[in-house]
C-alpha cells in the first residue's frame, strides 16, 4: 500500500519517542541537542538523495505516497528525522550504561580522512558513483570527528554503536529493499549484496550515523560540560 514508507518511519520512531520521553532513561534533557544534530546532518544527505534519486535508486510507487519534495516521497525525507533519532536514542543508552574507553592516537585519523575519499573519488570517475560517494562520506565523516575533536572513531562505545548501526541497517534496508520501496541503478554500485541489501547501503548508514553522533556529542559536551 501506498502507506507503507510512512508506517515505517512511525514504527521506527515510535520507541525511541515512548522511551525518550520518560525520565529514567535520561534522553529528554538532550532532545533538542539530539534534534538538532539530526536536522544538520539530514540537510547534506536529503540534497544527496535528491541529486542522485533516479539514477543511482528510485522508489517504489506502489509503496509510497505519490507526493514528492524535490524528488523524495514524504516516507524518505522522514526517513532522516526518525532513524537517526532512534540511533541516537540508542546510543545515549550506550554512553549511560556502559563503561567508556578511549585507544588510538587522534592523529591515525588524518590518513583515514585522506585515503578513503580519494578512493572514493577514484571509484566515482570511474563509473560507481554511490559507491564512490559512501566512502566520501565517510571520509568526511572522519574528518568532522578529528575537526570537533570528539574522537569517537577510538572510542569502545562508539564501535559498539557502529555494529548496532550495521545490525539495524540489516532490519531497515532488508524491508526497504526487499519489498522493494527502494530500487537501484546496479550501473552505479559494485553490486554486491548481503541479502537484497547493495554493500553501499551500510557505509552509506554508517556515514549517516557517524556524522549525526559526532554532532550530537559536540553539541552535548559543549553545553554540559
Amino acid at each position: 500500500m501506498i502507506w507503507e514508507y510512512l508506517v515505517f518511519n512511525l514504527i521506527v520512531i515510535s520507541g525511541p519517542i515512548f522511551f525518550g520521553v520518560q525520565q529514567k532513561y535520561g534522553f529528554r534533557k538532550y532532545f533538542k541537542i539530539a534534534f538538532a544534530a539530526v536536522i544538520s546532518t539530514a540537510i547534506p544527505f536529503l540534497i544527496w538523495d535528491s541529486i542522485v534519486t533516479y539514477e543511482h535508486w528510485y522508489f517504489n510507487d506502489a509503496y509510497t505516497l505519490p507526493v514528492r519534495i524535490f524528488n523524495l516521497p514524504i516516507g524518505e525525507i522522514l526517513f532522516f528525522i526518525t532513524v537517526p533519532l532512534a540511533c541516537l536514542f540508542t546510543w545515549e543508552m550506550i554512553s549511560q550504561n556502559v563503561k567508556e574507553v578511549f585507544w588510538g592516537e587522534k592523529k591515525m585519523m588524518r590518513p583515514i580522512f585522506a585515503v578513503v575519499p580519494f578512493i572514493g573519488t577514484l571509484l566515482f570517475i570511474s563509473g560507481l558513483e554511490y559507491t564512490g560517494l559512501v566512502l566520501i562520506a565517510l571520509g568526511l565523516a572522519v574528518f568532522t570527528d578529528y575537526l570537533l575533536g570528539t574522537r569517537l572513531l577510538f572510542s569502545k562505545n562508539f564501535n559498539i554503536f557502529l555494529v548496532l548501526v550495521a545490525l539495524f541497517t540489516l532490519i531497515f534496508n532488508l524491508y526497504l529493499t526487499a519489498r522493494p520501496v527502494v530500487l537501484y541503478g546496479i550501473q552505479y554500485q559494485l553490486d554486491f549484496r548481503i541479502i537484497t541489501i547493495p554493500i553501499e547501503d551500510f557505509v552509506y548508514g554508517i556515514s549517516l550515523m557517524y556524522f549525526a553522533t559526532t554532532i550530537y556529542e559536540f553539541l552535548k559536551r559543549k553545553k554540559f560540560a
